[in-house]
This record gives structure tokens, C-alpha cells and sequence, in this order.
């Protein structure tokens, strides 16, 4: 009889155990009001770091945008073609992530219009980035222009440099012309023709006539040696007896004999010897 006393008491002090534990309608709406403030907390720091995110984005755009242009900068102080194509190459890579950057600030700006969480600071840090982004505007219009003019001025100088070409070559065919002509005149002024023969070998070549009268007309003028009187001063006859048909003064050259006896005619003033005529016959026996 104990024993089932005893057990029932131990079932009624157990059910009187689990009626404590029950939790109170003010425990219910506490947790439901942390569970509503906890959604909301999650909520705002998934949208803050959505924000940020963006806000990364377009921070790092304008980090590579400066890159570029320090890159343009440098590239600036050189020329030629291949420095040409760089600065273009950057200027497009800044419009690229200029445009980048103006889509993410339209996104972030949405994302905060349509968020429970008003900041204004992050408004005025969207309109700074904005005046950011105006400001690049007006740098890459400016390199644009400043590699227009570039190329303008490039084209100018090349022109330029084309007119200077034509006209040096023009001048140089015209030197070419001049010295040819210079050098033709030098060689008249300087050249000479002389033939030696006997009587009647000077008389077949119509040098000498019949009244013995030299180089009147009709005379073969390829019978005679052409030499230039700067260089040959020294005339072999192969004849011991010669005798002048043309007239050269006696005071510009000598004859001298070799030991053969044969005579050659050496001339020691050459200006004064041709002065007269600039053809020489010599009758030799």
C-alpha cells in the first residue's frame, strides 16, 4: 500500500513539474519581438553590406581609372605612333570604367531609395563620387582634344616635312644639274687637242692644205688626241725633227730629247702655251 502511495505521489509532483515549465504568454511575445528584431537587424546589415559592396566597386573603378591616368601622363612625353595608340588605349579603358562607375552609383542610389535605412551621409558620398566622376569627364575630353591637336599638328609637320623633302630633292637635282654643267664647262675649259704627223699624213686628214695653211676647214677632227691640260704637260712625238704649224708662245714649254735623240715637248705653262690655240699640230720628219 506504501509502495502505490509512494508512486503516486511521484506521478503527481512530476506533473506538477512540467505545468511550471511551461513558458508565460509574456515569454511568447518577448521572443517573437527579439525574432522580429533580429530579421530586421539581418535585413539592414545584409543591405549595409550590399551597400558597401557597391560602394567597393566603385571605389576600386576610380583607383584604376587614376592608374590610367598616370599611364596617359607618362605616355605623353614621348612621341611616335606607339605612344599614340597607348594614350588611346587608356582614354578608352577610362571612359570604359567611367560609364562602369556611373551604372554602380545608379544601382547604389536605388538601393538606398528603396531601403528602410535613410543615411545621408552615404548621399553625400554618392554626390561626391558624382562630382568625381564630372571631373574625369573633363580630363578625358581635354586628353581627347590634346591628342587631337596632337595628330593635327603631326599631320602639319608631316606635310611640312614632305614640302622640305621635294624641295631638297629639287634642289639637290638642280645642284646635281649645275654641277654637271659646272663639271662639263670645267673639262671645255680645260681641254686641249693635239696630233703629229707627217706632211702628208696631215694633208689626208684635210688638216693641212695644199698651200700649207692648218685647220682651215673640213678637217678630221677625230685624228686628234683630247687631253686635259691640268693633267698632261708632257707630249712624245717619237721624232727627232718636229716642227709647230699652230702658233703657242716659245716662253711655255721646251723640247727635250731623250736618248735616242727623239724630242718631247714638255710644257711649262700650260695657260700661256693653250692661250692662243687650243689645238696643237706638229709636222714631224
Amino acid at each position: 500500500m506504501r509502495k502505490v502511495l509512494y508512486f503516486a505521489l511521484c506521478l503527481l509532483v512530476l506533473a506538477s513539474c512540467k505545468e511550471e515549465a511551461k513558458p508565460t504568454v509574456v515569454e511568447v511575445v518577448n521572443n517573437e519581438a527579439i525574432d522580429s528584431l533580429q530579421r530586421i537587424v539581418d535585413q539592414r546589415e545584409a543591405e549595409i553590406n550590399e551597400w558597401m559592396t557597391t560602394f567597393n566597386d566603385i571605389q576600386e573603378g576610380f583607383r584604376l581609372i587614376s592608374e590610367a591616368e598616370q599611364r596617359t601622363v607618362l605616355a605623353k612625353g614621348g612621341e611616335g605612333a606607339d605612344r599614340k595608340q597607348q594614350i588611346l588605349k587608356d582614354i578608352q579603358f577610362i571612359q570604359n570604367k567611367m560609364d562602369e562607375n556611373r551604372k554602380l552609383i545608379d544601382k547604389l542610389r536605388g538601393q538606398l531609395d528603396e531601403s528602410t535605412i535613410k543615411s545621408d551621409q552615404f548621399k553625400k558620398t554618392i554626390e561626391v563620387m558624382v562630382s568625381q566622376l564630372e571631373e574625369k569627364t573633363r580630363l578625358v575630353e581635354h586628353l581627347t582634344q590634346e591628342v587631337n591637336a596632337r595628330d593635327s599638328r603631326i599631320n602639319e609637320m608631316s606635310e611640312n616635312i614632305s614640302i622640305l623633302n621635294n624641295d631638297v630633292a629639287d634642289l639637290k637635282n638642280e645642284s646635281s644639274q649645275k654641277s654637271q654643267t659646272i663639271s662639263e664647262q670645267d673639262k671645255k675649259l680645260h681641254t686641249a687637242y693635239y696630233v703629229y704627223g707627217t706632211k702628208g699624213e696631215l694633208k689626208e686628214q684635210g688638216i693641212l692644205d695644199k698651200n700649207g695653211e692648218v685647220l682651215r676647214k673640213d678637217f678630221n677632227k677625230n685624228y686628234f688626241t683630247k687631253i686635259d691640260i691640268r693633267q698632261q704637260k708632257d707630249l712624245k712625238f717619237y721624232s727627232k725633227k718636229v716642227k709647230f704649224l699652230t702658233s703657242h708662245p716659245a716662253s711655255s714649254y721646251r723640247l727635250d730629247a731623250d736618248a735616242s735623240k727623239q724630242l718631247t715637248l714638255h710644257i711649262t705653262d700650260p695657260d700661256a702655251f693653250w692661250q692662243t690655240s687650243r689645238y696643237l699640230v706638229v709636222l714631224v720628219k
